[in-house]
């Protein structure tokens, strides 16, 4: 069978959190649950250094704008790291072109990369914390749950996250004018810290 399905979803899932699912798919690997992962994510030092990178994000994606920062920084790291496992995956299987499957993860990840952050800028327009935690659980259960099934129906998963993707990106356009206000308030914050930021470095005299 094509391990086409299974790039899809994982470059989706590597759209919300690609460290998860490097560690998923390595731990699944590494015990012996499946024969489609590569020996590159089932090295022990890069199963401690997704571990570690997972457990980072799974702080920070619960913080209030710190959340937006994150995925500000990683609008780079997700697609790349999408396209590399989809490549992986595609030279362990040997059923796609490694460059295909690439394009084909590191795409899918871009797009749930975008959904995922301007979710999380319509998000931090509600005054309290809870929204937060709230989503950050959601899509942390959402993609330990697709990877999981995906190793067991890949076809039946990457069906699964073409509606995710599908639903996401209508929702972002219906939350576009939260998107406009977040950004809208967080370019005023740093006009307000400018003349702090003038004043501080200005010499005495």
């Amino acid at each position: 069978m094509s391990v086409l399905p299974l790039v899809f979803t994982s470059g989706w899932a590597s759209g919300i959190n690609a460290y998860a699912v490097i560690l998923l798919l390595g731990v699944f690997g590494a015990t012996g649950l499946t024969d489609e992962v590569p020996e590159a994510l089932q090295r022990t030092d890069v199963l401690v250094v997704a571990g570690v990178l997972f457990l980072c994000e799974a702080v920070a994606d619960k913080i209030p704008y710190v959340d937006s920062a994150w995925d500000t920084v990683h609008t780079v790291v997700r697609p790349v790291a999408g396209a590399v496992v989809a490549a992986l995956l595609a030279g362990e299987s040997g059923s796609l072109p490694e460059l295909v499957a690439g394009a084909v993860g590191g795409s899918t990840a871009l797009m749930s990369h975008l959904v995922k952050a301007s979710t999380r800028m319509a998000v931090n327009t509600s005054p309290e914390p809870f929204s937060n935690v709230g989503v950050s659980l959601a899509e942390d259960l959402g993609v330990a749950g697709i990877i999981t099934f995906a190793v067991f129906h890949p076809v039946a998963a990457a069906v699964v996250a073409a509606v995710l993707l599908l639903l996401g990106l209508v929702t972002v356009v219906f939350l576009a004018s939260r998107v406009r206000r977040f950004l809208r308030r967080r370019a005023q914050r740093r006009e307000e810290r400018r003349p702090a930021v003038e004043g501080a470095h200005r010499p005495p005299g």
